[in-house]
């Protein structure tokens, strides 16, 4: 029997694999699916294919010894890398302010690897890492347990969580193959080590390909697969879809005036983002666009909308979009991760992306979600070391952005003036960037949104069938 166990940790995953089509086309290609879950039982729909079967795993807490090698491994990496900028920018975020005894630990962790980071050191510090937990009573549970449910292939959806690792351990000691999903755009040029070694990997884009066997040279090419992504899947389809008039009835909208939307990050980098709504609604009750226009602020899925609320008094005239995301877990490590999202949610995002005029976000993913739609997108940094607000300048300089800021896909604005100015070009010439927009999913996206499930599918199924 071809048995696939998807491991899934957190909300986006849901959204990609679950509120998708990849497990009914994982039907398809299985003779079952068994879902090791982050989230609880309680979170997935009461309707699922007949062949998949849910599981729920649990929770490890790192100890710290564990810390330590991971901590060291991550650094490392780091380290080797920091010739590129977002990997130096985190190495410097990173450090700590403080001479508690756990800080006083990572500096000298930081000391040791600025010369001791090559892949053999990296390699080695993994081995300790696993080492520290394999006795581990969740260790030994994970180990009992593939023993049990005996899948041919275990497929991770996200690369990166540290807290997953005795469960890769567990399969790597139980013999099962395994891959792993390249969770975002950004993980490879800026983000820390993977949480261990996968058999395989699934990415985004010829260009994901090329940078992860850059940053980790011991993966084989032909172990690669580039099969797009399941995050925009839903755009194309149908259960997802709102017609126009329904989508301006919903959220109040007036068919005489444009539509800009801001899109915000989380508080922990978008503390500009109050600045720039307050630019955007004072632009729109002053007429300074030239167009009479109507401003719609989608808040980030990973918080509540309260850090505005005095934006909301001072301009009722604004339109808010508050995610649906359901919080499935209370008292967890790490909340955000319990949140999932309704079809609801979907259904809105979607309306916006198809039917507003300009996307205004800071560096965000959500660049690329409006270029799918072409839409004409502005970047907002307002920040740097001289005048006091949160940097967010710097992220210009990170790989993954800098491709976006070279590409020419997207407008740059520095401060309010820049912002304005860009608006008002927007909003006249929306067609100006298209060819750079298609361009950048091409680059970023190197699949149709159309079948990509299907596509993951069968490359899972084929992965199984090497063994």
């Amino acid at each position: 029997m071809k048995k696939l166990s998807v491991v899934i940790t957190d909300g986006v995953g849901f959204r990609n694999f679950v509120m998708s089509d990849f497990l009914t086309e994982a039907s398809l290609q299985f003779d079952t699916i068994i879902i090791y879950s982050g989230l609880p039982i309680s979170a997935y729909p009461a309707v699922l294919p007949s062949r998949v079967i849910i599981k729920e795993l649990d929770v490890f807490v790192e100890g710290k010894w564990t810390w330590f090698f991971r901590k060291w491994k991550e650094l490392a990496h780091l380290q080797k890398h920091r010739s590129f900028y977002g990997m130096k920018d985190n190495l410097h975020s990173g450090y700590p302010k403080t001479n508690s005894a756990r800080s006083l630990l990572v500096k000298i962790i930081y000391f040791f690897t600025q010369t001791v980071h090559s892949s053999s050191s990296i390699l080695f510090a993994e081995k300790l890492q696993f080492l520290s937990f394999a006795k581990h009573k969740i260790t030994r549970g994970y180990i009992q347990m593939l023993r049990e449910d005996q899948p041919t292939h275990i497929f991770f959806t996200h690369q990166r969580p540290p807290y997953l690792a005795p469960f890769l351990y567990a399969a790597i000691e139980s013999k099962i193959p395994v891959s792993s999903f390249i969770f975002s755009w950004d993980n490879l040029a800026s983000k820390g080590r993977m949480l261990g070694t996968f058999d395989y990997f699934l990415v985004w884009s010829d260009l994901m390909k090329k940078e992860l066997l850059y940053f980790y040279p011991n993966v084989k090419e032909e172990h690669v697969s580039v099969v797009g992504t399941p995050q925009f899947e839903p755009y194309v389809m149908d259960k997802y879809k709102t017609e126009k008039q329904d989508f301006y009835a919903k959220f109040t909208l007036q068919d005489s005036k444009k539509i800009i939307c801001f899109s915000c990050a989380d508080a922990s980098i978008g503390a500009n983002d109050p600045v720039v709504i307050r630019t955007i609604a004072n632009a729109i009750r002053e007429d300074k666009n030239g167009i009479p226009c109507q401003l719609v602020v989608r808040t980030s899925p990973a918080e509540g909308p309260e850090r505005f609320a005095v934006i909301q008094k001072d301009f009722p005239e604004i339109i808010w979009n508050t995610p649906k995301w359901i919080l499935t877990r209370e008292n967890h490590a790490e909340s955000w991760s319990q949140r999932i999202p309704s079809e609801e949610d979907i259904r809105d995002l979607r309306s916006l992306l198809e039917y507003v005029d300009l996307n205004i976000n800071m560096c965000s993913t959500m660049s690329l979600d409006f270029m799918l739609f072409d839409k004409p997108v502005i970047n907002t940094v307002f920040g740097n070391p001289e005048n006091g607000l949160y940097d967010d300048q710097r992220f210009l300089g990170y790989d993954h952005f800098k491709k976006v800021v070279d590409s020419q896909s997207v407008s740059i604005a520095k401060n309010p003036m820049e912002l304005i100015d860009q608006i008002k070009e927007a909003l006249a010439n929306p067609s100006s960037r298209t060819k750079e927009r298609k361009a950048m999913i091409d680059l970023q996206i190197s699949k149709k949104l159309n079948g990509t499930s299907a596509r993951i599918a069968a490359t899972l199924s084929q992965y199984n069938d090497r063994t």
